[in-house]
């Protein structure tokens, strides 16, 4: 006998931006006239094309990108990245190199900025000793002001560029700029204020939409299914079907969304419904943990749920200098509480579902620097 097919509706959505290998290099405390930092970025992957860029992160917290041609990006979904998009300039980046072997960074950038100057990042790690890598989620998305979605940028095996051995240069227009540093050692090694992840996940959590929700197809008492890059785990209360949690598949590692109290059938719920519950994000262990609420409420037949990261990010450290780190430097935990994400969803035609949704920023705080670290 044909089991009895049922229907859900899922509103949550993480977006997976495939990235080979990054790279932040900050002169914050000696800065040029523009910048005060150069994140080089690798992509070999269908959607953005074989190559390298270089994030110029601005004074006035703006972005200028300097790709290379074979790069395909997409202007509007640098949003997401400091207080937005300046420029977006396509340059050769001749001789552009950037790896990790056994020593440490070795990498090479030469372009001409906006202005037509010459600019020189290069840094040659030659450590003999074994790094001692971790992961972490970084505060990429603290600096956006009008964000379309929520930015997880893991970074796995992440280390600081260390200070001994290390030949480093960075150039612009013949004045040398000195790399910030560390204000305490890690692992009992000075640390530059330089540091890379060879294996980053950058994800999105639900972008911006306004358009119909597909409802997902389960059978009756079912609780794995699979759609796409997606696995669901099923919760059954009271004869439908609830989301317990939704992990995301990729090449890196999968990203799961996890409800305390599995998350309600929007299509059984009554008109003057208020509920409430609590999530966590997490990806690979070492990149810790992001937990919050949500609430839920419908409303002349228009469901509302506004979802807070309220709890931060935990991390999972045993490094003392990192813990003092985090704990000095609020804008490590901090900075996913300024999220908020608001859905409405409505049934304009029988199982025709629409949700418009958008993020803003709350509750915002003075962001801290590595000058801040410097002081705590």
């Amino acid at each position: 006998m044909e089991q009895e097919k049922r229907y859900i509706i899922n509103p949550f959505k993480i977006d997976i931006a495939p990235m080979k290998r990054l790279l932040l290099v900050n002169f914050e405390k000696d800065p040029d006239m523009i910048y005060i930092g150069f994140e080089p970025q690798v992509f070999e992957d269908n959607i953005h094309g074989k190559g390298h860029l270089v994030i110029g992160w601005r004074q006035d917290g703006k972005v200028d990108i300097y790709h290379q041609p074979s790069l395909k990006l997409d202007p509007e979904k640098y949003d997401i990245v400091g207080k937005g998009l300046a420029n977006m300039v396509e340059s050769e980046l001749l001789g552009a190199s950037y790896e990790v072997n056994d020593c440490g960074v070795q990498a090479y950038y030469e372009f001409k900025d906006i202005n037509s100057r010459n600019i020189i990042i290069k840094i040659k790690e030659n450590n003999p000793k074994k790094r001692k890598p971790f992961g972490l989620l970084a505060p990429m998305g603290d600096a956006a002001e009008n964000p379309s979605a929520m930015p997880l940028v893991l970074l796995h095996d992440f280390y600081f560029v260390r200070k001994k051995h290390t030949e480093i240069e960075i150039n612009i227009n013949g004045k040398l700029h000195k790399s910030d540093e560390l204000p305490l050692p890690i692992d009992g090694t000075n640390m530059l204020f330089s540091r890379y992840s060879p294996k980053p996940l950058i994800a999105t959590l639900n972008p911006a939409i306004d358009d119909e929700v597909k409802p997902l197809e389960v059978k009756s008492k079912q609780n794995q299914i699979k759609c796409g890059e997606y696995d669901f785990e099923l919760e059954w209360i009271n004869d439908q079907p609830t989301i317990k949690g939704i992990t995301r598949n990729n090449t890196i590692y999968p990203i799961t969304l996890l409800f305390k109290e599995a998350f309600p059938s929007i299509q059984a719920l009554e008109n003057n419904t208020i509920l409430k519950g609590s999530f966590e994000i997490e990806g690979h262990p070492s990149t810790g943990r992001i937990g919050g609420h949500y609430t839920l409420e419908k409303k002349n037949d228009i469901v509302k749920i506004i979802m807070i990261p309220s709890k931060g990010w935990a991390p999972k450290s045993t490094k003392f200098s990192l813990l003092f780190i985090y704990t000095a430097a609020k804008i490590f935990k901090k900075w996913p509480k300024t999220y908020e994400w608001t859905a409405h969803i409505q049934e304009r035609e029988k199982k025709a579902y629409y949700m418009q949704s958008g993020w803003k920023r709350i509750n915002r705080y003075t962001p801290t620097t590595n000058r801040d670290v410097e002081k705590g």
